[in-house]
This record gives C-alpha cells, sequence and structure tokens, in this order.
C-alpha cells in the first residue's frame, strides 16, 4: 500500500471528463483534499457537477476554480492544456502545483511550465487508464487502480515537487513511473497510440466492405477494435502533437505487416509462423488488466 497523502487543502480539475471526473471521485473516496472544486466550459455540465457530491463548487471561470488550490488538474485535450494554464496563473496561490492527464508530453510540458513561469510548478502526469467512453458521466472512482500512471519531469523541476504530484496519482491506486517527456511520447506511441491507430485503420478498411458482415463478428474483431469507438477530434489532436513517434511506431509495425503479406504471398509458412510465434511471445507477457 502506498505511504498515506496529506490532504490538499483544494484540489481543482479542469475540464473533467472520463479521468478529471474520475480523479475527483477518487480522491473524494481516499481522502486526498479537503475541498474539491471542477471548472467545465459548458455552463450545463457545471450545473450537473454541482449535484455530485464529489464536488464541492463549480463556478463559472478556470480562474474562480484555480483560486485557493493547493493541486489543480489539468484535464481538458493535450491542445488546450498550455492554454489553460496560462489563464489561471494569475489566480493560483504562490507555488501551487499543477498537473494533467494528457497522453502527449513533450510539447505540453515545455509551453504548460512556460506559461506558469515561477507563479506555479507544472509536472505533467498521465494516467494509463483511459476508455472509449468520454463525460464526467462515466467517470469511476476506481479507475486508477493498479493502472500504470506516467509523471514526466522537466530537468528543472524541484524534487518536492515531482514528489508531490507522483505520490497523489499513487494514493489514487497508480504505479507511477517517472520519465522524461520526450521517453514518455516515445513510450506511448508504440504501446497507445500505435494501437489506437491500428484499431481504426482496420474498422476503416472493413467499412469499405459489406456492413452486413459485422453481424457475424466473433470476439476477435470486437477485442482488437474496441478503441476504434473512441473520440476521432480527440485523437486527431493527440497524432498531430506526437506525429514523429506515432509515424516511427508506424513504420516499425508496416515493416511487419509488410514481413508477413511477403511470407505469406511467397507461401513461405514457417516464417508466417515466426511472425505469429513473435507475436504470441509478446501478447503473452502483457499483464492482465488490474
Amino acid at each position: 500500500m502506498p505511504a498515506p497523502v496529506a490532504a490538499f487543502a483544494q484540489l481543482t480539475l479542469l475540464a473533467p471528463g472520463l479521468l478529471g471526473g474520475s480523479v475527483a471521485r477518487a480522491a473524494r473516496a481516499a481522502g486526498l483534499a479537503r475541498r474539491i472544486v471542477l471548472w467545465a466550459r459548458r455552463p450545463e455540465t457545471r450545473a450537473g457537477l454541482r449535484d455530485q457530491p464529489w464536488c464541492d463548487a463549480a463556478p463559472d471561470t478556470p480562474e474562480e476554480a484555480a483560486a485557493g488550490a493547493s493541486l489543480v488538474v489539468i484535464a481538458s485535450p493535450v491542445d488546450q492544456i498550455a492554454a489553460l494554464a496560462a489563464r489561471i496563473r494569475p489566480a493560483l496561490p504562490a507555488g501551487a502545483l499543477v498537473t494533467d492527464v494528457g497522453s502527449v508530453k513533450a510539447e505540453v510540458c515545455r509551453d504548460a511550465a512556460e506559461a506558469l513561469g515561477d507563479r506555479a510548478v507544472f509536472v505533467g502526469a498521465h494516467p494509463m487508464a483511459g476508455s472509449e467512453k468520454t463525460g464526467w458521466e462515466h467517470s469511476r472512482a476506481d479507475l486508477f487502480q493498479g493502472r500504470a500512471c506516467f509523471v514526466t519531469p522537466l530537468p528543472e523541476t524541484p524534487a518536492a515537487a515531482l514528489e508531490a504530484v507522483a505520490s497523489f496519482w499513487r494514493a489514487l491506486g497508480c504505479r507511477v513511473a517517472a520519465v522524461s517527456p520526450a521517453e514518455h511520447d516515445r513510450i506511448v506511441a508504440h504501446i497507445s497510440h500505435l494501437p489506437q491507430v491500428a484499431a481504426s485503420a482496420l474498422c476503416a478498411a472493413l467499412a469499405s466492405q459489406d456492413p452486413g458482415w459485422r453481424d457475424f463478428a466473433g470476439g476477435g474483431l470486437r477485442d482488437t477494435t474496441r478503441i476504434a469507438g473512441s473520440d476521432p477530434e480527440l485523437w486527431r489532436t493527440i497524432l498531430a502533437q506526437n506525429r514523429t513517434e506515432v509515424l516511427a511506431a508506424l513504420d516499425l509495425y508496416l515493416g511487419e505487416l509488410h514481413g508477413l503479406r511477403a511470407a505469406l504471398g511467397g507461401g513461405d509458412l514457417p516464417a508466417v509462423t515466426e511472425i505469429l510465434q513473435r507475436g504470441r511471445a509478446y501478447r503473452t507477457g502483457v499483464p492482465p488488466a488490474p
């Protein structure tokens, strides 16, 4: 069990969807904040949040939400994180901590830290606990239990700030790994972004065939394409920000596909078997879901 974490006086969540809402629920369940404040862009969303037992307030502006915050978690799309950090900077108490849940880190960490200046400390984070579902309505207090979470300090990040943010995610149930923003982007391009692209491209290819074929699909198609149901706009932004690393991951994958096609086309069944065996060996080593 992680060591106890002192409760933050105020935890603020900006733009809570599935992940941000789950952070609020989990933090309330674990007693990690004496006050939890959430801000959402849409008035109807803020109205819904105010009725939740894990939300103490849902003010109308991010500046109001950030006022008095010890820790701010920005849960917006990755292309909006730095802008929100810049917007709340004047309202933050000096020395506040700011983190995020974005799945791209190099650009986000650089721009958000610059936006905050010396007012607050930004420590990037990425809990590997997403879903094809969106919206705080799907959030769960146990979403982070047993999940990996990257924290991505910059070279100048104070050790105390890094440990405070890492401890927060551990207290939510995560297994925390500290890596550089660039290393994070290389890793997730292969283990997260590439699977999304592969699932989406597979479904796009199948969409050109008879749609009635879907009625005969077994578990294989459902299992391998579940994440193709994710928000396209959200993923367009992620892929654009991590373009270089995703292209490298795609090249690696395409090399395997071309090798398999060549072996099958040439009747080289031992080569086909070797590729399938390597794939099986890797899959066998993937830890089961928590």
